[in-house]
């Protein structure tokens, strides 16, 4: 939680909770502006003319379950009978205003720093932009910080070179005619080469080709300051934003001069069509120029709309020519004169398409606007060791693309939207699945819901529906806790508040998809103090399914070879079935779901996806490796599932790799749950027990806090260990990675997908219904060659 490094917080009454926002700016909606500013320990600035970009660096306390009995840790008080600690999380804050409102957001800053101004009196704020000079006599007044200014143009470059790293969905393209208007575009494991068009007064073309190695190749004086300079001369807008929203009304055929006007339609033989602009401000030469009602021929919206062409087509032109005679793909613009407002955006793109004939893209950032401020704090900024770990942008506290907050409630500010950006630092460095048939293409999620709006409307309608029992759950997680009511309620607010923003924006936060709809709402949830609600659940199907495990493997010892393979399988899958994010099973488990019964409830065969034959064929041959198990649930699914699913392997001699979230999310079994576990597990069987002495059993973090999984951020750690074991087969398995995520995953490696469809909409849709199988298997040689036979029955999966 933000602001509240008292140890007591599992205490916290309802005034401790509002002191806890104390020091920050409110704002309606559950959002809050500057937050846990008391707790910041460094800053930076970058002022341009017309907006400022603030960033500081954080630690954020909140309360950590601790799994494992034997380790110390305070008692939660709230009559539960796990333990926890305090914890912290890192991290970096970014809010944008507008730059006349400055002074009113240093006095903020200066009044909630850590304890008093004393504080931070001596230190310095790195500062970019053309106000670092302008300003500095200010800041270094009002704060009592040293202005260390920094270069632009390399803080442009380290601020988006972190960004590609770091953000996921940050790069995209814009179309405006086309539905969805924005295509964002995957990261590439190799960010560079590519060029960086910064469009400030002026334009600078940077070619990037590592972190420390690029350099100025152009540019041009036609920039954004040309585009206000002359809209101010020409029409009677005020400021650059007004004048942007006069040209989006306006129509620029009406001012210029095009081709159809001077041949009367195509050039053809120069391959010129008519509505091609043949000359800027051409029609404007002639004074009594009329429209054919007789009305005047152009307006001030007219004007600025062909103003806003030139200079986008004189940019394009530029910024294509010397993509191409570099020999680069990509081109990626940022500056004022975009701001990612629509018109900017697609003349720019218009512009970059024409000129290259199609050869080179205009890219854009969904946090282009902090590009200088992201790379002036990271210069020095050593105590937050950026390059050594991964980042994450919270949901949570983001404001989104295209969706500024409102106008803050904080006595005495003068008006003016905000925007923020908050970013977390993850445990670990986060890398690439290098058994990914090709990491340049993968894509995590089955379904874009910015392009599907049968699927957009559904799931936004399902997510919002389930969400009372997300509040019940997260309040009987902490019974004794006094303002565990009011926090879940804050938590409700928010995330239906992001919720119904994403009806309106569905691109605010990169692609919409099931799992940053999950991902959202596990960051409100820990937010607002709930790290774990389903903990004393989890520990219940557990205690339930280790009362079944010794019979079950005894069971599955009689068995022979074939029968005990495909037992194995529906073991998985009957497990699969328990899920409390599944709205439909909820009931079910309620009243008393067992593994028996669920087992009965799964699609006779063929199934959906039916490729147990072709499994049990390869388990007839030779023992794979290394396997990894990415697992799902507790309970059931991890014991009666996974573990004997994992035990056969190991007596084939496979060694097995468990993979478990790394933080909590749902029901689904974590790293630190799982290493309790399987403590208790061996207690029962001597084959795992064995195993796990031998290190041949071993529990890695998955680096995922998501029902989902993305193989594009897996621990560098788990990476580096599958790599030296020769990994060469991966079990997904659940709905959430094996079918909403990872589905169409290629893998160099033999890889097993099981999950059952618990959503009665989501099973419709691929042509089965509640409770449909999915059982893919690929051999590495099908995932390499793309001949992957499948089942007749799975055709319907392409419906997802």
């Amino acid at each position: 939680m933000t602001g509240d490094t008292n140890n007591q917080q599992r205490q916290r009454s309802p005034d401790m909770e509002a002191q806890k926002y104390a020091a920050s700016i409110l704002l309606p909606d559950t959002d809050v502006v500057f937050r846990n500013i008391r707790n910041a320990k460094r800053f930076a600035i970058d002022i341009g003319g017309s907006l400022t970009k603030i960033a500081y660096y954080s630690t954020v306390s909140h309360r950590k379950v601790l799994y494992n009995s034997e380790k110390e840790g305070t008692s939660s008080g709230d009559g539960c009978e796990y333990q926890y600690e305090s914890s912290e999380i890192e991290r970096l804050h970014f809010v944008k205003f507008e730059t006349k409102y400055i002074e009113n957001c240093l006095d903020f800053i200066r009044d909630h720093l850590v304890s008093s101004k004393d504080s931070v009196i001596g230190k310095s704020i790195k500062a970019t932009g053309g106000g670092a000079y302008k300003y500095a006599e200010l800041i270094q007044k009002k704060l009592g910080l040293m202005v260390e200014k920094e270069d632009e143009i390399g803080c442009l470059i380290k601020g988006c070179n972190f960004l590609l790293r770091n953000i996921t969905d940050e790069q995209f393209s814009y179309c405006r005619h086309e539905d969805p208007e924005y295509h964002f575009i995957n990261s590439d494991p190799n960010i560079f080469p590519y060029l960086l068009v910064n469009i400030g007064s002026g334009v600078s073309i940077m070619k990037v080709e590592a972190d420390n190695k690029y350099e100025r190749i152009g540019g041009t004086s036609m920039g954004g300051g040309t585009f206000w300079g002359l809209g101010s001369l020409l029409t009677s807008a005020k400021g650059f934003d007004e004048l942007l929203q006069l040209a989006s009304e306006g129509d620029h055929r009406n001012v210029d001069l095009l081709v159809k006007d001077i041949y009367g339609g195509d050039y053809s033989a120069l391959g010129l069509t008519g509505d091609i602009i043949a000359s800027s401000f051409g029609k404007a030469m002639h004074s009594s120029h009329m429209k054919a009602d007789g009305s005047k021929g152009f307006n001030e919206a007219d004007i600025a709309r062909s103003l806003l062409f030139t200079v986008s087509n004189d940019i394009g032109q530029i910024a294509s020519l010397y993509a191409m005679l570099h020999g680069l793909k990509k081109v990626y613009f940022g500056g004022y004169f975009l701001r990612n407002h629509p018109v900017s955006m697609h003349t720019i793109s218009f512009a970059i398409k024409y000129w290259s004939r199609g050869c080179v893209q205009a890219l854009f950032l969904r946090h282009e606007g902090y590009l200088g401020a992201i790379g002036a704090f990271l210069r020095g900024a050593e105590e937050c060791d950026p390059e050594n770990y991964s980042w994450g942008e919270n949901y949570a506290g983001s404001s989104g693309l295209q969706s500024p907050l409102p106008r803050p409630h904080e006595v005495g500010w003068p008006g003016g939207t905000i925007d923020q950006l908050e970013i977390d630092r993850c445990d670990q460095q986060l890398t690439f699945f290098p058994l990914l048939a090709n990491p340049k293409e993968y894509i995590p999620d089955a379904v874009d819901l910015t392009k599907d709006k049968e699927a957009r409307d559904y799931w936004l309608s399902c997510f919002e529906g389930s969400l009372s029992s997300f509040v019940n759950r997260a309040i009987s997680s902490q019974p004794n806790s006094p303002d565990s009511v009011e926090r879940a309620n804050k938590f409700r607010d928010k995330y239906i508040q992001r919720l119904h923003n994403l009806k309106n924006h569905p691109f605010a936060y990169g692609n919409l998809t099931v799992r940053s709809l999950l991902d959202m709402r596990e960051h409100c949830l820990i937010e607002f103090d709930f790290p774990d609600p389903y903990l004393q659940q989890k520990k219940l199907e557990n205690e339930n399914a280790l009362k079944l495990l010794g019979d079950h493997l005894t069971f599955l010892d009689t068995l022979e070879h074939d029968e005990r393979q495909e037992v194995l399988v529906r073991g998985v899958l009957a497990g699969n079935v328990f899920d409390w994010g599944a709205k439909e099973v909820v009931k079910l488990m309620e009243d008393g779901l067992g593994f028996k019964e669920a087992a009965d409830k799964l699609q006779a065969r063929p199934w959906l996806h039916d490729d147990l034959d072709a499994w049990i064929k390869r388990q007839n041959c030779s023992s794979h490796k290394c396997a990894a198990i990415f697992l799902d649930n507790s309970g059931c699914d991890v014991v009666l599932g996974i573990i004997p699913f994992a035990r056969e392997l190991l007596i084939r001699g496979t060694r097995v790799v468990l993979c478990a979230n790394s933080k909590p999310a749902l029901n689904d079994v974590t790293a630190e749950e799982l290493n309790v576990l399987l403590k208790q597990v061996t207690a029962i069987c001597p084959i795992m027990k064995k195993h796990l002495q031998a290190g041949t059993l071993c529990i890695r973090e998955s680096g995922q806090a998501s029902p989902c999984l993305d193989l594009s951020r897996l621990p560098l750690s788990l990476v580096e260990d599958l790599c030296k074991w020769s990994c060469d087969l991966v079990i997904v398995e659940g709905m959430g990675r094996a079918v909403h995520t990872n589905l169409g995953a290629k893998l160099t490696c033999d890889s097993l997908k099981l999950a059952v469809i618990k959503n009665r909409w989501l099973a419709q849709r691929l042509g089965g219904d509640m409770f449909s199988v999915m059982c893919k298997y690929e051999a590495a040689d099908d995932h390499l060659e793309g001949t992957t036979e499948t089942n007749p029955a799975t055709s319907s999966s392409a419906n997802l």
